[in-house]
């Protein structure tokens, strides 16, 4: 017992370390990016930080005009320039008369790159990480029509909806799905109507509008709706994962082996062995498995969790073994490029399109808003730089989107405010701004800790 709490920190410790590498990144060069703009501008910026610094610092160093620093809270980071109302709320600066390195004396154009910089910047990162990601490992897809056994549901709650492991999905709301990789996303992005083939006959699935609420409580400790339907082979157990020390391998189960029936009850596929398992949990079974087509009886034990621990194989092991096939494109440097944009846009749609639905109370979205917990969630338990990069390439699209929301204190308030200047040419007191500022805040806060309750509490149910 000791020892399994000892992998799940470990794997947490994982997690959390992904995190904060990734939104340290991302904090600094959306910060870099007003930091830079402000200086093309010839405004002089006093403080650049990782991380707050209320009441001190971890680390500071001053160079030129401008302090460098670590802070010791967690939750962002920060440029302070001259003459701006932001986040420091220094009103003793805003009292004096106005100096030509200040902010709030430059032209409202060049204040607008300002607060869009940080934006920007990580719209451009976001583009390049993608490409590179591209560049160097490429990209696979599975096509739907590939998928010999159609799909393996795994989530209850599309099993009440209708869906059934062994479906092959024709079409969400009429159109067709060319990729499985696609598959969840359009299911959950306000689909109506699921068509699919099942035992040779085409059935039509309502979808209910409030799917994703139902999804988020269910799936509060399952990983995934829904994967490609596999034969039930073992795969490779790899000690990164720590498999080798459950039931399975114990038992004697290699890469490789089939198995075909547990306690006497026929198995065919993969997810079949799950619902098996969980109902023997702290027992032993008796498996039966071809290995190299011989017969071959093994005893393993359950743990508490229902698991005796049976790897999968590789995409390139099940292509081989004709349960699906798997699309990849390499592709060259600079065609990375252009490709990179093409998958940030679709990214940017989709998260768009999942923000809509958030907005919607039927659909009961709100209930999957997470804060920090589940931003570690979805990084991988072990390192993975091909899967630690995708990550931070779409945190930072988010990170551009939510800044670019209407929010005092965020920078599309600024940006708000800096438009309607442009606009009528008049430009709001110090004052609205201050008290405009307060009141983002207030809300960010409250966001924040909505968001974050929701991840340990379950607020939003």
């Amino acid at each position: 017992m000791l020892y399994t709490l000892a992998i799940n920190w470990s794997n947490v410790g994982i997690q959390v370390a992904q995190l904060l590498l990734s939104l340290s990144l991302l904090v600094l060069l959306h910060e870099f990016g007003h930091y830079i703009t402000a200086r093309w501008f010839g405004c002089r910026v006093e403080k650049f930080y990782l991380f707050f610094d209320p009441w001190f610092s971890l680390f500071k160093k001053k160079v030129g005009e401008t302090e460098y620093g670590i802070g010791w809270l967690p939750l962002g980071g920060y440029v302070k320039i001259s003459g701006m109302i932001d986040e420091s709320m220094d009103k003793e600066q805003l009292k004096q008369p106005p100096k030509p390195y200040e902010f709030r004396t430059k032209p409202a154009w060049q204040r607008l790159i300002i607060m869009l910089g940080g934006i920007i910047m990580n719209v451009l990162v976001a583009f390049v990480v993608y490409a590179m990601i591209l560049f160097v490992w490429g990209e696979k897809k599975v096509p739907m029509s590939s998928l010999k056994y159609g799909i393996a549901v795994t989530d209850s709650l599309m099993s009440e909806i209708g869906l059934k492991s062994g479906d092959k999905i024709l079409s969400v709301n009429g159109e067709p799905i060319e990729y499985f990789d696609d598959l969840a996303a359009k299911i959950l992005i306000g689909s109506k109507q699921i068509e699919v083939e099942r035992d040779g006959q085409r059935l039509t699935i309502d979808v209910p509008v409030n799917l994703i609420g139902k999804l988020v409580e269910s799936r509060r400790k399952k990983a995934y709706m829904f994967t490609e339907r596999v034969p039930a082979y073992v795969g490779d157990y790899n000690p990164k994962f720590k498999m080798d020390t459950l039931g399975g391998y114990k038992a004697g189960l290699r890469k490789m082996d089939l198995i075909t029936a547990i306690d006497s009850i026929p198995v065919q596929f993969y997810d079949e062995l799950s619902p098996i398992l969980s109902a023997k949990k702290n027992s032993t079974v008796t498996l039966s498995v071809l290995r190299e087509g011989q017969p071959l009886t093994l005893t393993a034990q359950v743990n508490e969790d229902g698991k005796i621990g049976i790897p999968l194989l590789t995409d390139e092991e099940y292509q081989q073994l004709g349960a699906y096939s798997v699309e990849k494109r390499e592709y060259g440097f600079l065609a990375a490029f252009p490709a990179g944009v093409r998958k940030a846009g679709e990214k940017l749609k989709a998260y768009i399109d999942q923000f809509a639905l958030i907005l919607n109370p039927k659909t009961e979205a709100y209930k999957g808003v997470g804060g920090f917990k589940a931003m570690g969630s979805i990084f991988p338990t072990y390192w993975s730089w091909e899967a630690f990069w995708n990550i931070t390439a779409f945190l930072s699209i988010v990170l551009a989107f939510m800044n670019l929301l209407p929010i005092p204190a965020l920078d599309g308030g600024h940006v708000m405010f800096t438009l309607y200047e442009i606009v009528s040419g008049r430009k709001p007191s110090d004052k609205f701004l201050e008290y405009a500022q307060m009141v983002g805040m207030v809300l960010l806060l409250a966001l924040m800790l909505y968001a974050n309750g929701n991840d340990w509490f379950g607020w939003g149910k």
